[in-house]
């Protein structure tokens, strides 16, 4: 399986296309994610990559980690796995409820 990779920095508007054109020249792009709001459907401005291997995920890192493309300097390391962010906190104790579970109820 392939390595994925963080891509952060992205102008709004790159495509999908453009970012997988712009990896494929450091190896396989396996795919291509840009991460847009789900109300507005504009670009976050970050996405991921997936390379078909560790070698070729480590030249991209390496070849494209704060180059400049359409005037930003890209952000490209190792995704993390979801997991590793913050994890699952239980019902409400961050954010106030937002699962919509027991909304309002204070024991």
């Amino acid at each position: 399986m392939g390595r994925k990779l963080y891509v952060g920095n992205l102008a709004y508007g790159v495509s999908e296309s453009e970012l997988q054109q712009l990896f494929e020249a450091h190896g396989t792009v396996v795919s291509t994610q840009i991460i847009v709001d789900r109300d507005t459907g504009r670009s976050k401005g970050f996405g991921f990559v997936e390379m078909g291997s560790d070698d070729e995920a480590q030249a991209a890192i390496n070849a494209l980690h704060g180059q400049e493309h359409n005037g930003r300097n890209l952000t490209v390391n190792e995704a993390r796995p979801r997991e590793e962010r913050g994890g699952r906190g239980g019902y409400g104790n961050r954010g106030g409820g937002r699962g919509g579970y027991g909304g309002g109820r204070r024991y």
